[in-house]
């Protein structure tokens, strides 16, 4: 995988400076920031908790030079698409691909930072729909990039914070600041844990010797994810309020013990006791995670991992039919961990597999999802990476 991947950016790097070359007559510098995984801590960003990402050998590329003008000249290679746009509020452009850059260079604007007309093109490998943040990725090559040619010495947080704002203020999407957070971050060989409250984070070493991290995607996205997501958040916010007024220390719901939710079990929803039990629980879980790799006990890891699962789809009720399937299958085929990843309704499960069981969970999992569900999943292997750089 690694030799591969190597070989894929020197290609990718290769393919971005010859339409460079074609289109503006030069070379550009070379950036790249990676997709992410999220080994566990689901659905606990938004609550205050922790989560426990990475970023993977899969990312985007691009390459940018100054122009001298007040335009942004971009070339997407994967659409094979061109946009000029200005860095004024009213400039903003049509294709969604462009505003994430367009929400990067006015996000840092925003920040006091330096912008001026560039010409760019990029391109990516992150396999899209398979809940692995391109998105993030973009956001961060272009946030480390553009600090770096305008020399702005904007601090890293700052930059994950430029992208998560570009979300929220340029492409719709209210997220937390795991993804960024990753893209920005990523450390090879390394896995993150992040307080999503105090921004508190540690780098914990993974290695796994004689395991793999693979995901399994379904290829099936759910309809209800967005509106599911609201609903799910406001339980969740619903408990947590249920709770502060017996203990008014209470922020978030990651602030709350099991105890305090069971004191306040007869006052809110069933379906909001339940969302809160999984969160308060997967809190728990990331820590005892990182106390488990600290030992280099993957089994515990694991087990951890089949737990989430379990919360993810009877507590929390974000997983889907295809998703329990290949949870179960996990489960039979003796798979070490498996869990939904990502928000649910689709997408993959994350799965960490003895090297010695790996061939035949891969082959049972194609053949018998094919037989279910009359299309096979994707099958990605994972490497732990490193996070946005100039090349």
């Amino acid at each position: 995988m690694n030799m591969e991947t190597k070989t894929n950016d020197m290609e990718m790097k290769t393919r971005i400076q010859e339409k460079f070359q074609t289109l503006f007559g030069s070379e550009g510098e070379i950036f790249a920031s990676a997709g992410r995984i999220n080994l566990i801590g689901e659905h606990t960003d938004y609550n205050g908790g922790y989560v426990f990402p990475g970023a993977i050998d899969c990312g985007i590329m691009a390459a940018i030079k100054v122009n001298g003008t007040a335009k942004v000249k971009a070339y997407s290679l994967d659409y094979d698409e061109y946009v000029e746009f200005g860095l004024e509020e009213e400039d903003v452009p049509q294709q969604p691909w462009a505003r994430y850059i367009f929400g990067v260079c006015r996000e840092t604007i925003k920040r006091g930072g330096k912008v001026a007309g560039f010409d760019t093109v990029f391109a990516g490998d992150v396999p899209l729909g398979a809940g692995l943040s391109s998105s993030a990725a973009l956001e961060s090559t272009f946030a480390y990039a553009l600090n770096y040619i305008f020399s702005n010495g904007i601090d890293m947080f700052d930059l994950a914070k430029i992208g998560q704002a570009t979300e929220h203020n340029y492409c719709g999407v209210k997220c937390g600041i795991m993804d960024q957070f990753a893209s920005i971050f990523g450390r090879k060989g390394s896995l993150i844990r992040l307080n999503c409250k105090t921004l508190e984070y540690k780098y914990f070493p993974f290695d796994p010797k004689g395991y793999k991290l693979v995901l399994v995607d379904s290829c099936v996205k759910h309809e209800l994810a967005s509106s599911a997501y609201n609903k799910r958040r406001a339980s969740c916010e619903n408990a947590a309020a249920a709770i502060r007024k017996n203990h008014p220390e209470v922020e978030f719901l990651s602030d709350a013990k099991r105890v305090w939710l069971d004191e306040v079990r007869a006052e809110i929803p069933e379906e909001d006791f339940l969302r809160a039990e999984y969160v308060i629980g997967e809190v728990q879980r990331v820590l005892d995670v990182c106390d488990a790799l600290e030992r280099g006990d993957y089994e515990t890891v694991g087990e951890m991992m089949y737990q989430t699962h379990f919360g993810l789809s009877r507590l929390y009720e974000v997983s889907c039919e295809e998703l329990d399937f290949l949870n179960k299958l996990a489960r039979k085929m003796d798979v070490t961990g498996s869990r939904v990843m990502g928000g649910g309704f689709g997408g993959c499960t994350i799965n960490l597999v003895k090297d010695e069981l790996y061939d035949a969970f891969i082959a049972a999992a194609k053949t018998q999802f094919e037989e279910k569900f009359g299309h096979a999943p994707k099958i990605y292997d994972v490497v732990i990476s490193d996070g946005a750089r100039r090349l």
